[in-house]
Order: C-alpha cells, then structure tokens, then sequence
C-alpha cells in the first residue's frame, strides 16, 4: 500500500479520539452538572489537552506550527537538517564502520567458510560463470573499439619510449646465456636438425637439389651419369657426414665450434650493450614501432580478433571463459576446503584489510551520507521522514488522549477526595 495512504489512515484514529473528547466535552458542558457528569466532562477535557498537546509535539517535528511564541521551535527537522546530516554520518561511522565493530563481525561469520560453502556447490559456480559472461559481454557492448586501440597503442609507445631496445635485447641475451643455458638451446637446435636429416623427405629434398645442381652446371655428365644414383647417395652422405659432425658437437661440450658459438653470442651481447651502431639500429627500431603504421594495424587487427573470438565464445553453449570461471571457482573451493591453514589466512587477510581500509572507506562514505542529506530539499527531506516514521508515530496522539483522559480522572478523584475530607474535618 502507498505510504501516503497509509499515513493518512493512521491519521484518523487520534483524530476520531479527540473529536470524541470534544463531543463529548460539548454535551456535558451543557448537562445539569452532578458527580457523574463533572467526572466524564474533566476526563474529555483532559483527553483533549493530551490529544492537542502529543499533535502538536508530532507536527512540530516535521512542519512549522503557526502559533505565537512557540513557532520559532516547530519545523524541529526542516531547520536541523544540517545537524542530522551531521549526526546521522558520524552514527554511522562510530557505530557501524568503525574497525572493531568490522573485524568482530568479520571472526562471528567466517567469511571464509562461507566463500568454501558456496564455492564447493556446482550450481553455484556455474552461475558466477554466467556472472562473468554477461559482465564481460556487457562490457564489449560498451566498449568504443577505436578508443580501446588507442588506449593500447598508446600504452605501448609508452612503454617503448622508455625502453631501450638494444640494450634490453642485450641483457635478455645476457641472461639467457648464464650458465651456459644458451649451451641448451644449441643442444635442442642439433637435435632438432639430426632428426630432420634422419626423415626420407629431407634427404628425398637434398637429393632433388644434386640433380638439379648436376643438371645445371653440368648438363653432359648429367645425360652420361646416373644422376638418380648419384644423387641418392650424395644426398645419404651429406646427410651423415653433418649428422656425425653435429653428433660430435653435441656429445663434446669443449667441441671448436661450440667456443665459436659462445664467442659469437658474447660479442653479440656486449655489441647489443655498447656498439654505437646496434644503440641507433634499437632506436630506430623503437621510432617504427612507435611512428609508423604497422604497430597501429597490428593492435587494431588483434583487437579485433580478440573481441570477434570473445563475442563467438560470449554466445556459444560451450563458452571456454564459461568453462574456465567454473573450474576455477571449484578449484578454489576445493583448496579452501581442503587447507583450514588457507582458510584462515583468507580471514586473516580480510580482517587487515578491513583494520587498513575501514577508517579510509567510513571517511568516506560518512561525508556522502552528510554531503547528501545536506543537499536534500528540506521540506522534501521532512516528507520522506513522516512517511517513513509518522504512522509509528501517531500512536503517540493516541496514548497522550488516553493517557490525558486517565490524568484527567485522576485529578477529579483526587478533587473529590479532597473536598470529602475538607467537609469532614470543617
């Protein structure tokens, strides 16, 4: 029901009570006066007193009241609005935000119990799944493509204009090589080369690559010699010989060629640092990238294939984020279960960040709550507040009419009694 109208119901009944003293009050004032009438008519005044009075107490909260003397103390909420703005902000702030209150209520609930409970049922993940699918894909809605590229691009130059290329590349090279882990990579790369050789097509190629040679530079001794012949077995020994020589490199840590190729990566390293040429050559570099087209068609092309794949993946029934958000939710259910020590830490962790963050955030949202209590309209403010509290309050009207009429029954008891008494002793 709409709070006006029940407002206005609840604003009948102390009224019916009064008129009802009145009337009452009326006709008595009327009748011949007795013991039995000057009681009922003190009661009705007295209830009226009290009606009158606790309507004037409520109305003087939210409304000025045109009486002389006592106005400039009516409309007590519409002129206060600043102190309950005030006072309200820092109730919050003591009462509720305040870092005790936080961290107790932190270690009552258990926080961390809590997230394991709901973590470890599937629904439940399935349905934080469904969350982050329809947040990421109202965010692609509203996301500006050329604003996102330029975002990112612009990230990027930054990045690079604080990097330098040559020396970076250098001190990458630097620590790829230490402890011989370059040794590695020289390792994977003869492995990689005796097993390609060791395949038919290679050799099929090599041997495809004598005839032509033969037939190119050689076209007479081609038509006389058995080229195919040749051609396979020169192809079988190049393929042996490399293959014992790269053998011999890889079972031979001292071997000649691998001091050459240490020697060669060191240079290249201490070149990359300090050569003047190879500095201009990374500085140059950096200037195409971060000037030329080619870093913008990049980005644009790669957004625009991460948002075509999100927004295919978005829409199908087999979502991977989908997928990956559960499993990830159950994963860290299953964790927290599992480790009462995690589980701890979890709570720990939040009751830190609550003793870090309570004072800033009360800070915060008090002087929101006093910034926009202060900026309602005050007649508005006052409204709101009787619409809320006024039905409650009309209870108020109806006990001072009783109250009153009990009152008033009690002064006319004790103004009999006393005049019982004053007959008896005169």
């Amino acid at each position: 029901m709409n709070k006006a109208i029940e407002l206005t119901k609840a604003k009948r009944t102390p009224l019916l009570l009064l008129l009802a003293a009145a009337c009452i009050f009326v006709v008595t004032a009327f009748m011949p006066r007795g013991f039995w009438v000057d009681g009922i008519k003190a009661i009705a005044e007295a209830a009226m007193v009290g009606a009158l009075a606790d309507w004037f107490a409520v109305a003087a909260l939210f409304r000025r009241v045109p009486i002389p003397v006592v106005s400039a103390h009516t409309a007590i909420i519409p002129r206060n609005k600043h102190k309950i703005a005030d006072n309200l902000a820092v109730f919050v702030q003591d009462k509720f935000l305040d870092v005790p209150s936080l961290v107790g209520l932190i270690q009552k609930h258990d926080p961390a119990q809590s997230i394991t409970g709901w973590l470890t049922q599937p629904a439940n993940t399935a349905r934080l799944g469904d969350y982050v699918v329809k947040l990421t894909g109202g965010i692609l809605e509203l996301t500006d493509d050329v604003r996102i590229q330029v975002f990112i691009k612009d990230a990027l130059r930054g990045v690079l204009a604080r990097v330098d290329l040559s020396q970076s590349m250098g001190a990458i090279l630097d620590t790829l090589t230490r402890d011989g882990r370059h040794q590695e990579l020289l390792d994977a790369g003869i492995d990689q080369v005796v097993t390609l050789l060791r395949e038919p097509q290679a050799r099929e190629f090599i041997a495809a690559r004598i005839v032509d040679w033969v037939k190119s530079e050689y076209p007479t001794m081609e038509k006389i010699l058995p080229s195919a012949w040749l051609s396979e077995k020169g192809a079988e020994a190049i393929a042996n010989v490399v293959n014992r020589m790269l053998e011999q490199i890889s079972e031979n840590p001292t071997h000649q060629l691998r001091q050459k190729f240490d020697e060669a990566t060191h240079k290249l390293i201490v070149k990359l640092k300090t050569d003047p040429a190879f500095l201009q050559k990374g500085e140059e570099l950096k200037r195409y990238l971060m000037e030329g087209d080619a870093l913008s068609s990049y980005i644009k092309d790669m957004w625009g294939e991460l948002r075509a794949w999100l927004k295919r993946d978005l829409q199908s029934s087999d979502s991977a984020l989908h997928a990956r958000v559960t499993a990830m939710g159950q994963w860290v259910g299953r964790e927290l279960a599992n480790d009462p020590a995690l589980r701890q830490s979890l709570n720990d962790h939040l009751e830190e960040a609550a003793r870090a963050m309570a004072p800033d955030f009360a800070q915060f949202l008090t002087r929101h709550i006093s910034d926009t209590v202060k900026n309602w309209d005050s007649r508005e403010m006052s409204r709101q507040i009787e619409l809320n509290i006024g039905k409650d309050l009309q209870y108020i009207r109806i006990n001072g009419t009783i109250v009153g009429g009990f009152i008033g029954l009690l002064l006319y008891a004790s103004s009999q009694l006393f005049e019982l008494l004053r007959l008896h002793v005169g």
